[in-house]
């Protein structure tokens, strides 16, 4: 059985993430989204609340599992098994930023990186730009699943 993790911060997840995910679940038997903590940033959504949230908006999706990352990615990969972490890149700039963190992951745990390409039609979609555009209000049911969206804009209007 081949085992992939999907990480990230998710803050929150978006169509561009839940595109990702589901490419991913084409090309391996199981699929963790693991749901990363990084001391260095300022998360809108607590932990347990990125991977409720998570989690609600994948389901339904067989053979894919939402878990939270409590240490370093890679010894959670090596712990559940993982055959490959899986990366979406939405461009020139996502690679560059990826392949750093790609080489040093395969330096810790020797698993290799998966780089899948956005659908273009999400190309523009981020969490910071979707959380950006909630909190002024902005529409953003056709960038997050429902779920998200709720939880997004009642967040920001507290």
């Amino acid at each position: 059985m081949s085992i992939a993790v999907c990480p990230g911060s998710f803050d929150p997840l978006t169509l561009g993430h839940v595109d990702v995910v589901k490419r991913a679940r084409g090309m391996f038997d199981e699929v963790i989204v693991g749901v990363a903590q990084n001391a260095k940033k300022r998360y809108l959504f607590s932990d347990a609340e990125r991977v409720a949230l998570a989690r609600e908006a994948l389901q339904g999706i067989d053979g894919v599992r939402v878990e939270l990352v409590g240490g370093l990615l890679a010894d959670f990969v090596r712990e559940r098994g993982a055959v490959a972490i899986v990366k979406g890149l939405r461009g020139a700039a996502d690679y560059d930023d990826e392949q750093a963190m790609a080489l040093l992951n395969r330096h810790l745990s020797g698993i290799e990186t998966v780089f899948i390409m956005g659908d273009p039609a999400l190309n523009h979609v981020a969490s910071s730009f979707v959380k950006e555009i909630a909190a002024y209000g902005g529409k953003i049911d056709d960038l997050v699943t429902a779920n998200v969206a709720q939880a997004l804009t009642e967040k920001v209007q507290r």
